[in-house]
């Protein structure tokens, strides 16, 4: 078996990721992670070595399942706005090269398998515009692990992955650095029923998309009667 520059960057992506969750865990960060109190004040204490705590962490955990959102939105209740928002561009743009990379690099053919059809119809505009494309995902979707994956089958370069990425974030990540910790506060204010209502909203608003999405679907689909 010939070893080449493809074989080596597997290696490496692996090595990255294993030694990244070694890290974490002998830090004892993981340890800490089911009692946010004592997170938070774990990572304070750390001082510059809580920010790579938190940056490893983001960055091997989101890509495989980890809900990237949740480091965001504890990011402002734990350092001022400006770090946070640092520290969350950070992780989230190293958490979207891993996620890339191992789609690309390591696992292509399991991968394929696995991506959503609705990520499947955006090849088209991703080969004519690779910049908008990806900017425009990022900036709605943000970073689910599936679209990192896309991304890293389709033949966007990876120049183009990466910066149209980081322009996608940097609005919505800046705008919940900011304005994270206040509506965290309302948030807590909000009562149950608010929840309950606005939940309910929700559902509504996607059984109707459902069911208008399904009676275009039938039409295109119907038969045509001949002239």
């Amino acid at each position: 078996m010939t070893w080449t520059r493809r074989s080596t960057a597997k290696l490496a992506l692996v090595l990255v990721v294993a030694g990244g969750l070694l890290a974490l865990y002998l830090s004892g960060v993981f340890a800490e992670v089911a009692q946010p109190r004592r997170l938070r004040q774990t990572l304070i204490e750390l001082g510059p070595w809580g920010y790579a705590a938190f940056v490893g962490a983001f960055t091997v955990l989101q890509p495989f399942g980890v809900p990237g959102t949740g480091f965001i939105l504890v990011a402002p209740l734990i350092w001022p706005w400006p770090v946070a928002f640092a520290l969350s561009m950070t992780g989230t743009m190293a958490a979207s090269v891993v996620g890339f990379s191992f789609a690309r690099f390591v696992a292509r053919d399991w991968v394929t398998a696995r991506i959503p059809e609705r990520f499947k119809r955006k090849e088209g505009a991703l080969a004519r515009r690779p910049y908008t494309t990806v900017f425009l995902l990022r900036l709605v979707l943000w970073m689910p692990p599936p679209l990192h994956a896309f991304f890293g089958i389709s033949r966007v370069s990876f120049a183009a992955h990466f910066w149209g990425s980081l322009a996608g974030y940097t609005l919505p990540l800046l705008a919940v650095s900011y304005f994270g910790e206040a509506l965290f506060d309302l948030l807590k204010e909000i009562p149950l029923w608010g929840y309950i209502v606005a939940g309910s909203a929700v559902l509504t608003l996607a059984a109707i998309i459902w069911w208008v999405q399904r009676g275009r679907l039938a039409r295109r689909t119907a038969p045509r009667e001949p002239a």
